[in-house]
């Protein structure tokens, strides 16, 4: 049986690139590029984000690496990858017979590494925004960019002329202790610095322990946690950032973390995103991101509304 049209409520636009819905797949959820089109349609989703590529190879983290805790998960991928040549090679021509948007995952270790690949970015045809991961905490020395705004600043100027028909999407992080700086503050140096849009957020550094061998659950020690429990930390930067400064200067906020049902989704839409990532929910199934759709749509209409884009920050306030 056919699968259902697409409701019209639910087409938006992403930094000036068509999206059929605001449902994205998150960065290293739905392998490389095309992997999950086996187990879902992506002509139903607004996008997929490639896993992150870097310059060189990537074997990633030692297994046990996935494991799950009563309100998520914690993986320690650790940015496995074919690299850069590869995916420019195999994976990147592929992009423009896609059935939806793709947005190139750029993560590197160094300003050199993130520039080279951004330039395989920019050549590859098909890929019409990228996304910059400063955040990821399951590397050593990954964290850096993401957490100063000097650093951070001076990435994005460096990457910004290389993708010069690209738009740029900045990954940062929800955790900032131990520094002085907020998700907000980053933000707008991110923004400030050239980048287009903004993807809010990655995981948040966590580590789980067995009880009963007194070991790590896993074998990098630490990872990342996503799922329901980072779902209302991202709300609340949503909507700082949104409010702050992004409502105001027209910057796009795509929003990742928890995303389990329409419900979630919609919450993230009114804290002010215009898109939202699919990750951890993958992987309990592969057909959530496509099953949100009708309860979007349904939603939509039910605030009086025609469409998506107009519920994007209409959060209220009023007690």
């Amino acid at each position: 049986m056919p699968a259902a049209p697409i409701p019209d409520s639910l087409t938006t636009q992403l930094c000036g690139v068509d999206l059929r819905t605001p449902i994205l797949l998150a960065a290293g959820t739905a392998g490389t590029l095309d992997e999950t089109a086996d187990v879902m349609d992506l002509s139903r989703v607004g996008g997929v984000v490639t896993k992150s590529i870097t310059r060189l190879p990537r074997a990633g983290n030692p297994e046990p690496r996935i494991t799950w805790t009563r309100a998520g998960m914690l993986n320690a991928i650790g940015l496995a990858n074919p690299g850069v040549e590869a995916f420019a090679e195999s994976i990147a021509p592929k992009a423009g017979s896609m059935p939806c948007a793709v947005i190139g995952s750029i993560a590197g270790f160094s300003i050199e590494d993130y520039v080279t690949v951004a330039g395989a970015m920019e050549q590859a045809d098909g890929i019409p925004i990228a996304e910059l991961n400063v955040s990821c905490p399951n590397v050593h020395g990954g964290v850096e960019f993401g957490a100063d705004p000097g650093a951070l600043a001076e990435l994005v100027r460096a990457v910004r002329p290389v993708l010069a028909s690209t738009r740029l999407l900045v990954k940062l992080s929800p955790i900032t202790v131990g520094t002085p700086h907020t998700p907000a503050h980053l933000a707008k140096v991110a923004v400030e610095a050239g980048a287009d849009g903004l993807t809010l957020c990655n995981t948040i550094p966590s580590m789980g322990i067995d009880v009963r061998t007194r070991r790590p659950l896993l074998a990098n020690v630490t990872g990342g946690l996503s799922g329901p429990a980072v779902h209302p930390v991202v709300v609340k930067i949503v909507h700082d950032v949104y409010r702050r400064f992004a409502k105001d200067a027209g910057v796009p906020i795509v929003a990742a973390g928890g995303v389990t049902r329409w419900q979630d989704a919609a919450e993230f839409i009114l804290a002010g995103a215009t898109a939202v990532q699919v990750g951890a929910g993958t992987f309990v199934s592969p057909k959530i991101a496509t099953g949100m759709l009708k309860g979007l749509d349904r939603w939509v209409r039910g605030q009086g509304e025609r469409s998506i884009r107009t519920l994007v920050g209409a959060v209220n306030l009023d007690r």
